[in-house]
């Protein structure tokens, strides 16, 4: 303790580091538990190689940490809170071997304001491993290629394989790795190093897992992230509300400041390279490989396809590391005041959930929900519970209540992962069911008035019950039409 108190009061920005992770700790207990956390920690529970919409890392991480500490809303955030607080760690690291230390501790402070730590401290997404094994692989490659460490090849491979089994666009690892090794005068010979394919190949062998679940099931994860996706993009359709909407999500989660420094350094290195032929240094263009094809690779289709706002986070690693750079201390201290701002409002909203949020991304309501519905389960006895929301309802019940709880998959729908744990819905034939959908746009108590079309050609009777109203703090925040359907077939 008296070695940490020494510490900060050498590198005082180590205090706001601690300082933002201990409100981050400090929050944890007040979260309530959102439906990716319940839909990953599904995974979890129905443990397989891999999962429809994603690799399962995040399931297994979830998995081990409730079997351990207890399946706990509380535990789900501390799983995420615990790595990605070793990717700030490994960040930190990583930085140093760029920077001198004042400026690495100025870009751990940087990476530490951002909303992007806190959504992903908070909320169980493939991001969360990702991140993490992405950080490795590239203080791994840094020893291996500036180092000339060669065992280091392997434990890049390694790690550059967990992050696909993370999330599909690890992937840009490998694309990075192999667009600093061309563009590089000084480490072009690399391409008839052994080692480097040594590393790209244990790399694929770490993502085997991923593969063999793909061929088991006709490739149908890879095809439900590749082929639609690629198909709206070759339409090649103008929507700038599209290119407006990614800024405002960058905005945010970098924060202003932050932002803006990503954007004038990416013009600058651009304009710097098409204009006058001219690369950076090697160690910057290892941090540009890492950070272009990501940030700039996504923001390029912004016009022509919705991209999510959490596509561009493992670019800011690099981008981070570039931005310490440059950055003044009169900007970070900005940036860490208009943090603590944005993190304030974030508490009260928590605390006290100020702002109505008209969306199923919410982690307020649903452990409410589950003893409604227990209830209802109780005065409609030997009934099965099912929603149609992908995954949302459905996964947050399934955590909540000892009963397994059904998708639209019911009603032959396609249902995510839900297609894929082995249920004979045969079985549930002359059974009576709850199906419970949420009022997202919750304006008034009303039943919705009309039944659910997908519904009756599975059930002989479908009748509204009163819709479930869940109230926090004295106020209706969350509404849930219910309906009690009789005699169910399931069709094929």
């Amino acid at each position: 303790m008296k070695t940490l108190k020494n510490l900060i009061n050498k590198h005082p920005a180590l205090a706001v580091v601690f300082g933002f992770q201990l409100f981050r700790f400090l929050l944890l207990p007040f979260m309530g538990l959102m439906p990716q956390d319940a839909y990953y920690h599904f995974y979890g529970e129905h443990l397989a190689l891999s999962y429809f919409d994603h690799p399962g890392m995040i399931g297994y991480i979830l998995r081990g940490f409730t079997e351990v500490f207890g399946k706990t809303v509380f535990v789900v955030k501390l799983a995420d809170f615990v790595v990605t607080s070793f990717t700030l760690l490994s960040f930190f690291k990583l930085a140093g071997l760029f920077l001198s230390k004042t400026k690495a501790l100025r870009a751990l402070v940087l990476i530490s304001s951002t909303l992007c730590i806190s959504v992903l401290s908070f909320n169980s997404t493939p991001d969360v491993p990702l991140l993490l094994f992405w950080t490795l692989t590239l203080i791994s490659l840094y020893k291996a290629i500036f180092d000339h460490k060669k065992w280091h090849w392997i434990f890049a491979g390694i790690f550059m394989g967990l992050a696909f089994d993370s999330k599909y666009t690890a992937l840009l690892l490998q694309i990075g790795l192999l667009a600093f090794v061309v563009f590089s005068n000084q480490y072009r010979k690399l391409l008839i190093s052994p080692w480097l394919w040594i590393c790209l190949v244990i790399s694929v062998l770490v993502t085997f897992p991923v593969w063999w679940w793909n061929y088991q099931h006709e490739f149908a994860s890879f095809a439900f992230q590749g082929s639609n996706r690629t198909g709206i993009i070759s339409q090649f359709k103008i929507y700038p509300d599209y290119f407006f909407g990614a800024i405002a999500h960058q905005l945010i989660i970098l924060l202003p400041i932050l932002f803006a420094v990503f954007i004038t350094f990416t013009f600058k290195f651009i304009k710097r390279a098409l204009l006058k032929f001219k690369l950076p240094k090697a160690k910057t263009l290892f941090l540009l490989a890492f950070f272009v094809p990501t940030f700039v690779g996504f923001f390029t289709i912004t016009p022509i396809y919705w991209v999510k706002l959490n596509w561009m986070i493992p670019s800011y690693i690099t981008g981070i590391i570039i931005a310490g750079m440059f950055i003044s201390k009169k900007l970070v201290k900005a940036q860490i005041i208009t943090s603590i701002v944005f993190h304030v409002l974030i508490a009260a909203q928590i605390l006290f959930y100020l702002v109505p949020i008209k969306s199923d991304d919410t982690w307020i309501g649903w452990k409410e929900l589950a003893i409604e519905t227990k209830k209802l389960q109780a005065e409609y006895p030997n009934s099965f519970v099912f929603s149609d929301d992908d995954y949302k309802t459905s996964a947050v019940l399934n955590f909540f209540m000892d009963e397994k709880v059904y998708a639209q998959n019911v009603v032959e729908l396609q249902a995510l992962q839900f297609d894929y744990i082995g249920d004979n819905l045969s079985d549930l034939n002359n059974k009576n069911a709850l199906f419970i959908d949420s009022d997202t746009r919750f304006k008034n108590a009303n039943k919705k008035g009309k039944i659910p079309e997908e519904l009756n050609a599975y059930f002989e009777n479908i009748t509204e019950l009163q819709p479930i109203i869940i109230t926090i703090n004295g106020k209706e925040v969350r509404k849930f039409w219910v309906f009690y359907c009789t005699n169910y077939q399931h069709k094929k």
